[in-house]
């Protein structure tokens, strides 16, 4: 008798249908899997030996098969462990497998039969539910697997409870949602918190309204990364399909938290030391990188020239693209990369270009070979670039009420649903953002008055603007436009965008 069991493999965040069939025959006793395994599932033999121990049963002493199709697909990870073992209970005929037919199964057992937390759940049960197939999980998962919106789960804490409901003997209660999205996260940090700085809190505002690239250049101590962190705390909380996606990615990374769902945009900051496979992703599973765990959010790179050359011109691609692609010898990953980009660095090596009390002797060409550290092209893919200098040392005693993150929030979410309704009136679901927005659909919401055209024409003449600088521009005149309600672009909305993008022509010199 040959039983099957449906499981699933991941390509990225691709979900594919295996099929564990497992057959017991006489010859001497052995234990074979086959079907391209790697090391953890061909340990998963000692972990379902244990279980059978633990179960009472005495495992077959006879020649045991248990192939993994499709064949020609790499099977990684322990979530292998329940759907072998299941398979190989209905060859010995100790439960009804067809009571699994419809059922997609994932799990890893411990050597006392418990099951165990497995990454990717949700991405299991989002194509169980396409599918139209139950799921399950351990117990550990369900908060994870019920968001997927599929309401055949099934979530044991052990084997034993699961071949007890199969059996009829009790019944395992379907789980139900118990985290709830909540409209306001406390991060412990404000927006009210920082002192002075008037214009770069603008340009945040701009930034987290259409989705846009920011380089922060200042002196040490100016307050980049304080802007940068308060950065999160002014965006407003993700869509039920954008929520899904990036918990996907976290589900497989094996970092999602506790409540089982992402709400918030995730922020992330590698430290410079960084190397490239932790950013872009890959590795012997080709995990994601920090630039897929920062999809639908923030990745934050203080420090920029102090990263790998290699690691910097990786972002490229990705920036423009919006997702990443891990190449390997037998196969191709992507993973989404829509990523809002904040960068900051300092004007010199020192960090005291501009003071003539604190610069050291190498001015200028220590500022000229620190900005060269980073290339034209990356320089050139950043919206926004901003000088943050220090701020009077008066403003840090004054006592003004500032506006909080909640307030910004408000105004920035209020600005996202017109460029969603737009986008959506015009047949564009994903990157509907302003700074996201491709070539053909930035057109068609770029409407400029004549006066304002004829300012940015000559404009981009006289600062020697690229192509795409003056797509930049669009974008984020578009976005201030945006933030008014206005419908045309109008002079002053282009005159603000550009004093946010000819600074990045004229200072990377570094003169």
């Amino acid at each position: 008798m040959v039983s099957r069991i449906r499981t699933i493999a991941f390509i990225g965040m691709k979900p594919i249908e295996i099929i564990v069939e497992s057959q017991i025959s006489p010859g001497i006793a052995s234990f074979c899997i086959v079907g391209l395994p790697d090391k953890t599932v061909g340990e998963a033999k000692e972990r379902i030996r244990s279980t059978f121990f633990q179960l009472g049963l005495g495992f077959p002493q006879k020649r045991i098969i248990v192939n993994m199709a499709p064949a020609d697909i790499p099977k990684a990870g322990s979530h292998y462990d329940l759907p072998i073992a299941l398979s190989i209970l209905g060859a010995m005929e100790a439960i009804d497998v067809s009571l699994l037919e419809n059922t997609i199964s994932i799990g890893e057992l411990g050597l006392d039969g418990s099951l165990s937390y497995v990454s990717g759940t949700i991405c299991a049960a989002m194509l169980a539910n396409e599918k139209n197939l139950s799921l399950i999980c351990p117990q550990k998962c369900e908060n994870e697997a019920i968001w997927s919106g599929n309401e055949g789960i099934i979530a044991p804490p052990n084997i034993t409870s699961l071949i007890n409901h199969l059996r009829g003997t009790s019944q395992l209660k379907s789980p139900s949602i118990m985290a709830r999205r909540q409209n306001d996260v406390d991060y412990g940090i404000d927006m009210a918190d920082v002192c002075g700085h008037p214009f770069a809190k603008r340009a945040l505002e701009i930034a987290a309204s259409g989705g846009h690239n920011v380089l922060m250049i200042g002196p040490p101590g100016s307050g980049k990364s304080m802007l940068a962190s308060r950065m999160r705390t002014i965006l407003p909380q993700l869509s039920s399909s954008e929520a899904l996606e990036t918990t996907c990615i976290y589900s497989l990374a094996g970092m999602l938290p506790e409540e089982g769902l992402i709400c918030t945009p995730p922020y992330r900051e590698p430290h410079h030391s960084a190397s490239l496979i932790s950013i872009v992703g890959g590795g012997t599973d080709a995990k994601p990188g920090e630039l897929s765990l920062a999809h639908n959010g923030i990745l934050f790179l203080d420090e920029l020239p102090e990263f790998q050359r290699g690691t910097i011109e990786a972002l490229r691609q990705p920036l423009e693209t919006h997702n990443i692609t891990i190449s390997r010898a037998k196969e191709h990953v992507t993973y989404p990369a829509n990523i809002q980009l904040i960068a900051a660095m300092n004007p010199c090596k020192c960090g005291f270009y501009g003071d003539l009390k604190k610069q050291c002797s190498k001015i200028p060409r220590c500022a000229i070979e620190y900005r060269n550290r980073v290339s034209g092209p990356v320089l050139d893919r950043f919206d926004i670039t901003i000088y943050v200098n220090n701020i009077d040392i008066s403003e840090l005693f004054v006592n003004e009420q500032k506006e909080s993150s909640m307030t910004i929030r408000e105004r920035i979410a209020k600005t996202r649903k017109l460029q969603r309704t737009r986008a959506e009136k015009s047949g564009v679901t994903n990157l509907y953002l302003n700074g996201k927005a491709q070539s053909k659909y930035l057109e068609d919401i770029t409407k400029l008055t004549a006066d304002s055209k004829v300012f940015l024409q000559k404009a981009i003449e006289h600062a020697g603007l690229s192509t795409r600088g003056c797509h930049k521009i669009l974008r984020i005149s578009r976005t201030i436009a945006d933030m008014e309600c206005a419908e045309e672009i109008g002079r002053h909305h282009v005159a603000e965008a550009l004093q946010y993008r000819i600074i990045n022509q004229t200072k990377k010199t570094g003169l």
